[in-house]
């Protein structure tokens, strides 16, 4: 299960998002926002942080205008890595290396193309469990 959340600059990135999800027969839980009426990125990040540390999403998506702002709300909850990403080298490497749990990106940064490739890539690919990954995770716990 997939956790998705996103403010009102995110919203239209984030409905192409559960469009893709759908597609691909993966489930999600949409934590808000639900329309493009400005509200307040911190709600959303944190929901979906939130969800993914206590274990009830295995994984989230988080966007907002730049993806910064709703980043650094969902790093905030103890047990998230949440990852700021704009490509698709990025996504890899952060689930390769830094077993990010939350993928967040910026609506007003990339388009939605390149974004349905990143999040494909940040589902599909998985943790290396190299000794020296799990000891660097560890040092950020």
């Amino acid at each position: 299960m997939i956790a998705l959340g996103s403010d009102h600059g995110g919203y239209g990135l984030k409905q192409e998002v559960i469009k893709h999800l759908q597609e691909k027969g993966i489930e999600y839980k949409d934590y808000g926002c639900y329309s493009e009426e400005s509200c307040d990125y911190p709600i959303y990040g944190k929901a979906v942080a939130e969800a993914v540390a206590k274990g009830e999403c295995e994984q989230g998506i988080i966007i907002c205008g730049t993806g910064i702002g709703i980043s650094i709300a969902a790093n905030k909850v103890p047990g998230v890595r949440a990852a700021l990403c704009h490509d698709c080298f990025s996504a890899q490497a952060t689930r390769e290396h830094n077993n990010a749990n939350i993928l967040a990106m910026g609506a007003r940064v990339i388009g939605p193309g390149l974004a349905l490739k990143i999040v494909d890539t940040f589902l599909e690919t998985p943790f290396s469990n190299d000794e020296r990954h799990v000891r660097r995770i560890s040092m950020l716990e």
